[in-house]
């Protein structure tokens, strides 16, 4: 797993699950329908994702559907690099 996709995943745990959830959480695990991430979570992530990469997602971009799994948020971060010009461009945080 490539270090951006750890990020997210290692985000979500430590913020989304409590200490006796022993779900196991995958870089394909539906995260919104799931029922693990809700739509305030999802803005929270949206926002650590935006200061951790320095970048700006726009929220049209910021759907239920690109935040449901880690592959499809990190490939909306990547695409939102890749315009920005802030391909590995990582913030302390």
């Amino acid at each position: 797993m490539d270090e951006l996709k750890r990020v997210i995943l290692d985000y979500v745990k430590k913020e989304y699950l409590d200490d006796t959830d022993d779900r196991e959480l995958a870089a394909d695990t539906c995260l919104i329908t799931g029922g693990i991430v809700d739509s305030f979570s999802m803005v929270s992530l949206k926002r650590f994702l935006e200061r951790k990469y320095a970048i700006q997602i726009p929220d049209a971009e910021a759907t239920p559907a690109a935040f449901d799994t880690v592959n499809s948020i990190a490939d909306v971060v990547t695409r939102v690099q890749a315009r920005s010009g802030a391909v590995g461009k990582v913030t302390a945080s």
